[in-house]
């Protein structure tokens, strides 16, 4: 197999890209990673990743910006927690695949494909509603994926309305909308903690490996 190394300059990078990750809640640890690969070993879908979680944080320290948020990496993340809970520098890699995921979809920059458009529908459903209607939603994630997906959902979209588990023209609302809609613009408008900024001296034992 050929392989092909890209070569970036450092005015290409972005400089701030770890520290806006560090500034969201569960980035802060950002900096402490010393590249052991414990969370790539112990996640159960690194072999589908283009991007090890290990990588993932190499390549944010570095300011691998546009690399990191069209990675697919984040968004096969399963959020199963194995990596933070084993990972021997306590920090919250799931919660930064959390954060890379929504400053993709913030900057339009993930690769389009239908998991990252689930997850689109279902903010704006919820932000809408309150809750999740299972049958739009499944119409919409079908209508993304593709009409022969559309159609093989049929039969099982008819066996769960047989039995009144699928309501097609049924809409899920929250009684009071209003209270979620408050706490969801806090949290987005909210203030942010100041964290202190990259280490001038990184360490003993850390360093910016990238590779996976």
């Amino acid at each position: 197999m050929d392989l092909a190394r890209t070569i970036k300059y450092e005015e290409e990078l972005d400089q701030q890209f770890a520290e806006r990750i560090a500034s969201e809640p569960g980035g802060e640890g950002i900096w402490d990673c010393i590249q052991c690969g414990t969370c790539s070993a112990i996640c159960p879908v690194s072999i589908y990743m283009d991007k090890t979680p290990r990588r993932i944080i190499g390549l944010i320290r570095a300011g691998f910006k546009d690399e990191v948020l069209s990675s697919i990496s984040p968004w096969i993340c399963t959020s199963c927690y194995s990596c933070t809970v084993d990972c021997p520098a306590k920090i919250k890699i799931t919660d930064i695949m959390f954060v890379v995921k929504r400053m993709a979809m913030q900057e339009k920059s993930y690769r389009r494909f239908v998991i990252p458009d689930i997850e689109e529908e279902f903010v704006k459903m919820v932000r809408k509603n309150g809750r999740l209607t299972e049958s739009k939603m499944g119409i919409k994630v079908a209508r993304k994926s593709g009409i022969g997906n559309l159609l093989s959902m049929v039969p099982l979209a008819w066996k769960l309305m047989r039995h009144d588990r699928l309501k097609l023209f049924h809409t899920e609302r929250m009684t009071n909308i209003d209270e979620l809609r408050t706490i969801l613009e806090a949290m987005e408008t909210g203030p942010r903690v100041t964290l202190p900024a990259k280490p001038s001296v990184v360490p003993t034992g850390h360093h910016q490996e990238v590779t996976a």
